[in-house]
């Protein structure tokens, strides 16, 4: 999908808690907004409550509205793989339940293919002991979530480092920087 004349493009992704990734794009050059929200479901307008009590089908998820002259949809991937354990299942970090799994949703034919070639090579890149369950998946209908989710690390920085401290992401982040 293009936007601004065909000029940006969107991407979305589903890391877990939607808090922590929206700073890491919104932090990246060539990243014009990220907005907080649910895909992945068929319901329609769900609210937070709906997905975190689990009667919907949608992932907390983020999307991204990109310059891909200023960063490309791989510079995105990368992003997004540092930010979450693509191996765990179950949820991300302390948040558990199906509305946390990871997944990458993609726009078109060339976003999936270099998000299954970017999927392939950190499965091949022994980073990992587990396979890498985070499932690549065709773009659904985006719901934005609700407005106190947005920028939730700006509106309220001290329970947003200590949710992301305490939920163990951070930690993880850190540590896998260092490996390689």
């Amino acid at each position: 999908m293009e936007e601004n004349g065909g000029k940006h493009k969107k991407a979305t992704f589903s890391g877990g808690c939607f808090w922590c990734m929206q700073p890491p794009f919104d932090n990246l050059p060539g990243v014009v907004s990220t907005t907080v929200g649910y895909t992945g479901g068929t319901e329609k307008n769900p609210s937070y409550h709906d997905v975190c009590y689990g009667r919907t089908n949608h992932l907390e998820s983020i999307e991204v509205v990109y310059d891909p002259d200023r960063v490309s949809y791989e510079g995105l991937l990368d992003v997004f793989w540092l930010n979450v354990d693509p191996t765990d299942d179950g949820g991300q970090f302390v948040d558990r339940g199906r509305h946390y799994k990871t997944a990458v949703f993609y726009h078109d034919e060339e976003q999936k293919k270099t998000a299954e070639e970017s999927k392939r090579k950190l499965g091949e890149s022994g980073r990992y002991k587990a396979p890498i369950v985070t499932t690549i998946r065709p773009a659904m209908e985006f719901y934005p979530a609700e407005e106190y989710h947005q920028k939730y690390y700006e509106k309220n920085p001290i329970g947003y480092s200590s949710y992301k401290a305490g939920s163990g992401r951070e930690g993880y982040i850190e540590h896998m920087k260092g490996v390689k």
